[in-house]
């Protein structure tokens, strides 16, 4: 970053790479690309193009923006392509439709700085009453509702594109999904490692007309339920596996009662198989028991393991801190050169100033 670029920046001494995945956004991007170069001036904005069939690495670049190809399709797989390649001391990553407005990356980032937060959400208003289909509204509020009962309250818009990230979260972030589901995956390791987050309420806007969304309600929507499925096996196994076996239990309990009913009656066990599959569907609990005790004592060391690898990259206000010392130690160290230099040419005799 140049003089320049740092003196007209909102935040000077920082490194900040925009991060745009996009998918046939040719409509908007070049807007987009624009909003960010005027709100965050000398920060690296970089389109990475998820196989587009229209013209959005054309327009990206027109609008002076870096554009980058990921050939692999999903916003999982871009997210994981952007964090690995984009070295920065902030990230800002928003969606190409033009949906969030650019000047707000200014608020999230500040609030990074001042909250001293490794992750800033731009939650949507009203995204649960209103968000362009009546099934997004609706999977919107049901999901967001299922991931506070399962993962704890840290979010409460689990699907905003709208995020502002330190270095040391993007670098711990595994990112191992492949579709919209990232999002819910970016929440996950924040509650799970109990990284310090916060939540700033955005307007949302409408896409504009000919930009079209590539969410699916019922196919992205089952995918998400999976993730949920998956995250929870890996993250808590003692509830995901504890909860099989309690349904194992029920089913035999169930299955028992008649026939402890017909014992204290008569003394017999007139149903044999019945007992038999009762007395295998207890056993089966029992194994999921002890599988989701043996797992969450692994889980717990995934969690430690993960958290040494989050506290062992300098935190922002560290390395923002020591950006700007440097700055300013290059600046003083030219001026005392300068100042040397023109001591040095008043101690020289008048004539030899004169002739040179």
């Amino acid at each position: 970053m140049s003089l320049a670029s740092q003196s007209s920046s909102p935040f000077p001494g920082l490194d900040i790479a925009v991060v745009l995945p996009c998918y046939n956004e040719g409509a908007t991007i070049a807007k987009v690309v624009q909003g960010f170069a005027a709100a965050l001036p000398g920060a690296r904005i970089v389109v990475f193009d998820n196989n587009s069939k229209d013209m959005t690495a054309v327009e990206a670049r027109r609008a002076g923006a870096e554009v980058i190809r990921e050939t692999r399709q999903g916003k999982g797989n871009v997210v994981r392509r952007m964090f690995a390649d984009i070295d920065a001391d902030v990230y800002v990553m928003a969606d190409g439709d033009g949906t969030y407005d650019p000047a707000d990356a200014v608020d999230l980032i500040r609030a990074l700085v001042t909250e001293r937060v490794d992750m800033a959400v731009g939650t949507r208003r009203d995204v649960t009453q209103d968000a362009g289909r009546k099934g997004h509204a609706v999977g919107n509020l049901l999901f967001n509702r299922l991931y506070r009962g399962l993962f704890g309250p840290d979010f409460s818009d689990i699907f905003s594109g709208y995020r502002a990230f330190t270095r040391r979260f993007v670098k711990s972030f595994p990112a191992v999904s492949t579709g919209f589901e990232i999002e819910t995956e970016m929440s996950v390791h924040a509650s799970q490692l109990r990284i310090p987050i916060i939540e700033i309420p955005l307007d949302y806007g409408r896409r504009v007309e000919g930009s079209a969304s590539k969410l699916r309600t019922f196919r992205d929507g089952f995918r998400i339920l999976m993730m949920f499925m998956m995250l929870l096996k890996e993250t808590r196994p003692s509830v995901f596996y504890g909860a099989l076996a309690g349904l194992f239990a029920s089913a035999a309990v169930l299955l028992s009662i008649p026939l402890l009913i017909t014992y204290v009656e008569t003394g017999l066990v007139p149903r044999l198989p019945t007992a038999v599959l009762s007395m295998g569907l207890m056993i089966i609990s029992a194994l999921f028991g002890t599988i989701g005790l043996v797992l969450d004592s692994l889980a717990r060391s995934r969690v430690e393991h993960k958290r040494i690898l989050f506290l062992n990259v300098p935190a922002l206000d560290r390395r923002g801190q020591d950006r700007v010392e440097e700055d300013l130690d290059v600046d003083i160290a030219a001026l005392r050169a300068i100042a040397k230099l023109a001591r040095r040419d008043e101690d020289r005799p008048a004539e030899i100033r004169q002739a040179s």
